[in-house]
């Protein structure tokens, strides 16, 4: 891993690149965006940045076309040409203009080995991981099975709350918020594919009208929050346990209003109660289902999904753990995106924390949050009841005396205990249900909020997750996106999600009185007891 030097009107950022990633690439990843309109090829010339010092690649026979001698006697370099042998140092002068999207790290994204080569017309397809704080959206070749792009952005319904069932409530007590929510994620899904034209390909309009398929997949409230149907249905305890059609009811209406005119715009039905489609998505991606043996699947997010494979038959629920996994609710908190605390470790006396990007630290996402209680719990300074044994004052605790942004209080550490309390619990009751323990499980596959950075021992240090050995959890970052796109190249996309749907038994943990003695029993800061 090389470091980047960023010097821009904004100040100077340090960023990380991975090993043959360009330059615009790493910083697509941030909010300092180079101009772009070729999808890196080099032909647009745009994305110009001047290389002050550094071991770089040589510059290429598209920068020798697009950069007069001198501009390259000056510095000038293509940032999509521009590759780091070392440590570097550029100044970006002209950034495009500031936008909530960006690139999701190469690293995340899935490896999908299929393509539809009998496809001859709108050859382009479009998959949506509709998440209740993030957006993730990958645009196709679907005939080449070639990913061209991808987008990572906020959701815009979060100005409404930041978990489903506030989003719900403000529908119900305002019945014509539903179209104003349906058109903010809407919008933004939109938006996030004409930046990826707009950049990536270079047109908008005309292959606006290339597209032929949009695959959305999501818990079950963004579905209905989508389409304007079914939330009054969902927000209704009695229906709990049943399929919510979360279908538009003018379905030519609805699909008019994309700006994709030959696009078809597939929403997979949900399982049941608030369990979605985006459950299935990560069964796909992960292939739970196709051992003998039981194994166990998280989608952490504010809307936590589990699935439970017993060898044949899927036991699934969900629970509202509350959006601190994601960032959201915590003083400091923040999505997975560059300045992220993502991981803490101890080193000597003092406390590093690493962030995503590796620039100066803003806040914490859902597994930086993890290990700093992790650290502060085995350090003394937290109690396993949650309290500090010191009070840290109003501040709370910093983890950097130097950087507040490093600091955590007394309610964020509430905040990650209800979700873990109520993740682990659901966890165990799943397994009580299916006459399992966690020493029958031979897979357990982390999926949704903290992508590939979670410490698995911190995090069963304090209960979030089972003390199983650690070679038996695997990490999938961006797993509903995967599973996504995977279905987005299938001969038949229906039939993925069916085959699924098929073999899934839902668990109401509303209904079964000992799952709030688990919620009360998981939420000290302590290992799962194992039998």
């Amino acid at each position: 891993m090389n470091f980047l030097q960023v010097q821009s009107a904004g100040g100077n950022q340090r960023i990380a690149v991975a090993a043959g990633q360009s330059v615009r690439e790493a910083l697509d990843a941030t909010e300092l965006r180079v101009r772009a309109a070729c999808g890196g090829t080099g032909t647009c010339g745009a994305c110009g940045v001047r290389l002050i010092a550094g071991s770089v690649s040589p510059p290429t026979a598209a920068e020798y076309l697009k950069l007069d001698p001198e501009e390259r006697a000056a510095g000038m370099r293509l940032a999509c040409q521009l590759r780091l042998m070392g440590d570097a140092e550029i100044a970006l002068e002209q950034p495009a203009a500031p936008s909530h999207w960006r690139s999701i790290p190469t690293e995340n994204l899935g490896v999908v080995a299929r393509g539809l080569p009998d496809l001859r017309k709108h050859v382009y397809g479009i998959a949506v991981d509709l998440g209740t704080t993030l957006i993730r959206v990958a645009f196709w070749d679907r005939r080449q099975g070639k990913r061209i792009a991808t987008r990572r952005g906020p959701n815009p319904q979060g100005a409404f709350g930041a978990d489903v069932l506030n989003r719900l409530e403000a529908v119900r007590a305002h019945p014509g918020r539903a179209a104003e929510l349906a058109k903010l994620a809407r919008g933004a899904i939109v938006e996030a594919v004409r930046d990826i034209l707009a950049r990536d390909v270079g047109e908008v309009t005309p292959m606006l009208a290339e597209i032929g398929q949009v695959l959305i997949v999501g818990n079950t409230a963004m579905l209905a929050l989508l389409t304007g149907h079914g939330g009054e249905a969902l927000i209704q305890p009695d229906n709990w346990e049943r399929a919510i059609d979360c279908r538009p009811l003018d379905p030519a209406a609805w699909q008019a209003q994309w700006s994709m005119p030959n696009a078809t715009i597939v929403l997979p039905d949900p399982v049941a109660g608030f369990v979605g489609s985006d459950l299935l998505a990560d069964l796909l991606a992960t292939g739970l289902t196709e051992g003998s043996a039981p194994a166990m699947l998280l989608d952490v997010g504010t809307n936590t999904e589990i699935a439970l494979w017993d060898g044949r038959q899927l036991h699934v629920t969900s629970v509202p753990g509350g959006p601190a996994f994601e960032g959201v609710g915590i003083r400091y908190g923040m999505p997975a995106e560059p300045g992220a605390i993502c991981r803490v470790r101890q080193d000597g006396d003092a406390l590093v924390c690493e962030t995503i990007g590796g620039t100066a630290a803003r806040g914490f996402c859902g597994s930086g949050l993890a290990d700093a209680i992790a650290v502060l719990r085995a350090q003394g300074r937290l109690r396993a009841s949650g309290r500090f044994a010191i009070s840290p004052g109003p501040d709370g605790y910093a983890l950097d005396p130097a950087n507040p942004h490093t600091a955590i209080n007394g309610v964020d550490v509430d905040a990650f205990q209800r979700a873990k309390a109520a993740t682990a619990a659901a966890m165990a009751q799943l397994l009580t249900q299916a006459s399992l323990s966690w020493c029958d499980l031979r897979r357990l596959c982390v999926c949704g909020a903290f992508g590939h950075t979670l410490n698995i021992e911190h995090a069963q240090a304090v209960g979030l997750l089972p003390t199983m050995a650690p070679a038996l959890i695997e990490l999938h970052a961006d797993a509903s996106l995967a599973g996504c796109e995977q279905a987005l190249l299938s001969a038949d996309t229906a039939a993925c999600f069916s085959a699924l749907t098929s073999r899934t038994k839902l668990i109401n943990l509303s209904l079964l009185p000992d799952y709030e003695d688990r919620f009360v029993d998981h939420l000290r800061l302590r290992p799962i007891d194992l039998p």
